[in-house]
């Protein structure tokens, strides 16, 4: 064994020199996966790593690690792009692994094996293996949870699929033919108008879970500082649902609904919320958390914003987006996030780095690219850094996008009986523990009652708020002393669809001691404050207040009539419908003006979406000589674009105009010898005509030239009568 170890690490002279067993036993199984230190891909290697599991030792890898595509569809349409997540189930971790994408049937000994095409998200996780490309192994051995790539299916005919995983534990390979790590996926059958299939698996769970969302941006100048918008960067409001399977926000090579366009172009939850709630039964919870202005503040400042949201069996899948503003139509999110599980669970946490994706609605492909609706609509896609150059996530290396974002989803509490197959770990049985612990009454031991009869039906179909109620008999009340409990119980409720869940509350610092009367003599104001310890988690602002003021008197003898102001009025409309302005806000004064130098007004800079800008142009040029010396011709003239139109400004007009131009036809000599003796006479000789040079543009109007130089020019030749000849023409006059 240590010689073909040798033969395969090229470390013969070493390993000799080692005398003891146990250390050729590591460096051999070491083989199965330290990666081949050559510049190149070496022939076979790819073969070679689909055959390393027989290299060290191998186990099980089932209830530990699973290899899952984003929705866990049983089919791939052709050309989709689809997440892929590799991750273990707490505590166990991994160190390395190999992700593969095979042809069904094939063994990986040649490059035809391999099918579609991944894509790397985060380079600090992933990386494509050096000497086999088409594998996506770690970028450095470390300890991990999860890892997540993109892949592209390949086209139409290609057949089946096998996505294989490899789990490298020290010198512990977990492999499995049929189970977590290996996924088979067939293409789809096409039918006309059919958007992606849902995932076909059902959720077995049981009673509901409750989730909190929690969304930390990390769109900044200092982590994406190419053409970063230092004004108005923010993240619009969030919007989602917990919902069924047949409900789709949004899914990549699907197209945008109206709600998603309004999102994507505008920030506007409006119309998504609208769609959402029209779905009934489909969605249990919306979920909505606010917009985030600037898009990035350290969490000292501002807390993260979060959303607090529901799932059961049939409303398992769970899907958001927000827009990062400005932009065209960029967003990030997740789209039918399953958070049941195939033991018959809930998942208890989810984290996920969001990068961007474009919602097909709009054609910019910077950040404050002027409105250019895409027609037609587009599919949703995710961005990659190939996509523009002058995108700024643009890297022309084909690098990975640094996240835009990372949500956390940590579960809550739980409800109901639960069927789990796996047991539950001890962070379940406190986290429920402490739900039984707020939920349950205080029922003198007297007073034996019947279990509580389910929820009847809301009492409102709309959002409106209404109740609902549940009932329970006393079977036995053992002392007629000690009084029991009521038999009915009522709750708020909303119709399907809408959300009662409430936002939480601030968290105050005690009040800090009244400050010194403001006046030295007779009435005056004193005030005292206190400030926000925590604030809400659904980043709501405290509507707490943290400032008291109340009249105070020193000297009650003392005549002098205070400086008396009323409250500041609410902040005036902003000046300017668009751009920045000002408003203002005002107090009365409502003592003697001598007496008071306090401030009646105040201003402030406001600021609303940019104004239009309109295509401004320069003036027309002189028109140019007749392109023709003799006969009929054009003559053309030109302006220049001083500024492009911007945030729907109108469009440029026209930049070349064209006119017809007619020389005097001359009579021709009939002989080469007069001519000849004309030149003679003129003391001219010219060359032949140049060739035409390039346009000056590659569309809207340019122009071209050619020239006819003087060959030779006789002794005492007037110059004016012997000197180079130019003639222009237009070019690519077509629009852009």
């Amino acid at each position: 064994r240590g010689r073909s170890c040798c033969s395969k690490m090229g470390m013969c002279l070493h390993l000799l020199l080692l005398q003891y067993y146990f250390v050729s036993n590591f460096v051999c199984n070491a083989v199965a996966f330290v990666e081949v230190p050559s510049g190149g891909r070496s022939d076979g290697y790819c073969g070679r790593i689909l055959q390393a599991q027989t290299q060290g030792t191998r186990m099980d890898g089932h209830h530990k690690f699973r290899l899952r595509v984003e929705g866990d569809p049983e089919t791939y349409q052709p050309g989709s792009t689809y997440r892929v997540v590799l991750l273990a189930t707490s505590p166990a971790y991994f160190r390395g692994f190999t992700l593969i994408a095979l042809k069904e049937g094939r063994e990986g000994t040649t490059d035809d094996d391999y099918i579609g095409q991944f894509q790397i998200i985060d380079e600090e996780d992933t990386q494509f293996m050096t000497s086999c490309p088409p594998a996506v192994t770690e970028s450095t051995p470390r300890r991990r949870t999860r890892i997540q790539v993109f892949w592209t299916a390949p086209p139409t005919g290609s057949g089946c699929v096998i996505l294989k995983a490899r789990i490298i534990q020290k010198r512990i390979i977990y492999f499995q033919e049929e189970g977590s790590l290996t996924i088979r996926l067939c293409e789809k059958e096409r039918v006309f108008g059919e958007a992606t299939g849902a995932p076909a698996i059902e959720c077995c769970a049981c009673g509901t879970a409750k989730y909190r969302l929690t969304f930390y941006g990390n769109w900044s100048e200092k982590v994406h500082p190419k053409d970063y918008p230092r004004r108005a960067n923010h993240w619009s409001a969030l919007i989602g649902a917990s919902h069924s399977r047949s409900y789709v926000l949004w899914e990549y090579g699907g197209y945008a609904s109206e709600g998603v366009r309004q999102v994507a172009e505008l920030g506007s939850p409006i119309k998504m919320e609208e769609e959402i709630r029209q779905k009934g039964d489909e969605v249990l919870t919306v979920i909505k958390a606010k917009a985030q202005w600037p898009a990035w503040q350290p969490l000292n400042l501002r807390a993260a914003p979060s959303a607090e949201f529901s799932v059961d069996r049939t409303r398992h899948l769970m899907s958001f987006l927000t827009m990062l503003g400005p932009s065209p139509d960029w967003n990030v999110g997740l789209s039918g996030e399953d958070l049941c599980t195939k033991e018959c669970g809930w998942v208890q946490k989810l984290v996920t780095d969001l990068i961007p994706w474009d919602a097909g609605t709009d054609s910019g492909v910077t950040y404050e690219s002027p409105n250019k609706p895409t027609i037609p609509q587009e599919k949703i896609r995710p961005l990659t850094s190939l996509d523009h150059p002058q995108s700024p996530f643009y890297d022309p290396e084909g690098g990975a996008i640094t996240s835009l974002a990372r949500v956390v989803m940590e579960r809550i509490a739980r409800k109901g009986e639960q069927c789990n197959v796996v047991p539950d770990t001890i962070d379940d049985i406190v986290a429920d523990i402490g739900q039984e612990e707020k939920e349950e009454d205080d029922i003198p031991e007297t007073c034996i009652y019947s279990g509580w009869s389910p929820w009847s039906a809301c009492s409102s179909a709309t959002c409106e708020k209404g109740r609902r109620m549940r009932q329970r008999m006393l079977k036995a009340q053992l002392d007629l002393s000690v009084p029991c409990l009521h038999t009915q119980d009522f709750q708020p409720c909303m119709g399907p669809g809408c959300s009662m869940e409430e936002p939480s509350t601030c968290m105050m610092s005690e009040w800090i001691s009244w400050s010194a009367c403001s006046a030295s003599c007779g009435m005056g104001m004193r005030s005292r404050e206190r400030y926000v310890k925590q604030y809400p988690e659904d980043g709501s602002l405290c509507q707490l207040h943290t400032e008291e003021t109340e009249k105070c008197v020193v000297n009650d003898e003392c005549y002098t009539i205070p400086c008396m102001l009323s409250p500041w009025s609410d902040w005036s409309e902003c000046s300017v419908t668009c751009g920045q302005g000002v408003r203002t806000r005002q107090r009365m004064l409502k003592s003697d003006p001598a007496e008071c130098t306090e401030e009646l007004e105040q201003t402030e800079k406001c600021m609303l979406p940019e104004c239009p800008v309109d295509c401004m142009v320069a003036e027309w040029s002189e028109w140019s000589e007749c392109n023709k010396s003799c006969g009929k011709g054009h003559t053309i003239r030109t302006r220049m674009v001083k500024l492009e139109p911007q945030f729907g400004g109108s469009a440029c007009p026209e930049t070349i105009q064209r006119k017809k131009c007619k020389i005097r036809k001359r009579w021709r000599r009939r002989r080469r010898g007069r001519k000849k003796r004309k030149e003679e006479d003129t003391g001219c000789r010219m060359q032949p005509w140049s060739s035409w040079t390039d346009c000056t543009k590659p569309c809207g109007g340019g122009i071209q030239e050619r020239l006819m130089m003087v060959k030779k020019r006789a002794k005492g030749t007037v110059m004016a009568s012997c000197k180079d000849r130019r003639e222009i023409r237009a070019c690519n006059v077509h629009y852009c």
